[in-house]
């Protein structure tokens, strides 16, 4: 088997799919990408069984045929290659790999391609198309709230929706909880499944920023995307998810509105003085005036910040994990954000006071106990 490519498409190609390897894996077959030459296409696959990622290319070849290819040493010896003409030679009978580049010969064993796992195939699959950009949107808005408590493996993805007239994408950690609904991703039939962390982060690094269309097809056991050359295939987390319509308060008269940016500043600033292990921060509404404070008794640290904002309700006092509110804010693209409140031991909703007719968010954090001095 024997191709010529290019070292800057080869690593750019490979450098994509490279998410998918498994980084501990007892498995050494895992730690390879399996080239499989066809009628001068290159394609390359790689998994670590639940997820897996696969590209193609167009390269020169003389012979079709399989091979696994050690990627950490292919990989490194890409990145220091100038851009230029790269020929593989394989022998399928000794898996043995010869490489030329310029003036080097690398020489290196690669593994039977018969012993790669089969990546899946899409079979009595629903299908939706969208776009790229609002794709990405949605897993930005929903990832960073997703759980890693491994002993709640349903809260260790996002929980998707998908119904004829709009989709819900939900994710929480039992701290904050993201409500995410998009108007312009529809199906035929309704649907739910929960897609796993990891294969919503190598979606996040390799979708193209733009309209790219992006066709998501899922059946009972798996999800698959497909965009341009890449394919993406993951399993999906098989177990209920947890009610998250009920923890949602439904009467919060107590409405805070108040500019994001100077919110977000003052947060970052507070959070400083709080104690290291709560990051709590004491928010303590008067009139018009929000008060934002914090103390970290164990080093006498403490901090004071006053804003103007717009509030209707009675006087409040509640505190929050400030990282929280921090990350939420980070993720609601909008000027002007509120903060909904019934009683300061429940839940507040924070959302953009303006938002695209396509998109509904809602960002829910649950309060900390304040302590009574101060």
């Amino acid at each position: 088997m024997r191709f010529i490519v290019s070292t800057s498409v080869l690593l750019k190609q490979l450098q994509t799919v490279n998410g998918a390897l498994s980084s501990s894996t007892v498995l050494p077959i895992l730690e390879n990408f399996l080239f499989e030459i066809k009628e001068n296409k290159l394609t390359i696959s790689a998994t670590d069984l639940q997820t897996s990622m696969v590209t193609f290319l167009q390269v020169e070849a003389k012979e079709e045929g399989k091979i696994a290819v050690p990627a950490k040493i292919l990989l490194e010896t890409l990145k220091t290659l100038p851009d230029q003409p790269i020929s593989f030679i394989v022998d399928l009978q000794t898996s043995a790999i010869e490489i030329s580049a310029g003036d080097g010969k690398y020489k290196l064993s690669g593994e039977n391609a018969e012993d790669f796992p089969k990546i899946p195939v899409i079979e009595n699959a629903s299908s939706v198309e969208l776009s790229s950009s609002v794709l990405l949107e949605s897993i930005n808005k929903t990832i960073f709230a997703v759980s890693n408590d491994e002993l709640r493996p349903a809260m260790t993805g996002v929980f998707c929706q998908i119904n004829p007239d709009e989709t819900t994408f939900v994710a929480t950690d039992a701290h904050k909880l993201v409500r995410y609904r998009r108007k312009d991703i529809k199906a035929s039939a309704a649907n739910t499944m929960i897609l796993p962390k990891r294969a919503l982060a190598l979606l996040k690094s390799s979708l193209p920023a733009d309209e790219e269309p992006v066709s998501f097809d899922y059946n009972a056991t798996s999800a698959f995307f497909k965009f341009g050359t890449i394919s993406l295939i993951c399993r999906l987390i098989d177990e209920r998810y947890p009610d998250y319509e009920a923890v949602i308060p439904q009467v919060n008269p107590n409405k805070l509105t108040i500019d994001k940016s100077l919110f977000l500043n003052s947060l970052r600033r507070v959070v400083i003085y709080a104690n290291k292990t709560t990051h709590q921060v004491r928010l303590k509404i008067v009139g018009s005036e929000l008060h934002i404070s914090s103390e970290d008794l164990d080093f006498s640290n403490e901090a004071h910040e006053r804003l103007s904002c717009q509030f209707e309700g009675e006087d409040l006092e509640i505190g929050f994990n400030a990282k929280f509110l921090i990350e939420m804010l980070n993720n609601l693209d909008a000027e002007e954000v509120m903060l909904e409140m019934s009683t300061s031991n429940r839940a507040g909703l924070l959302t953009p006071t303006v938002s695209d007719e396509n998109e509904d968010v809602l960002m829910l954090v649950m309060p900390v106990m304040l302590n009574t001095q101060g």
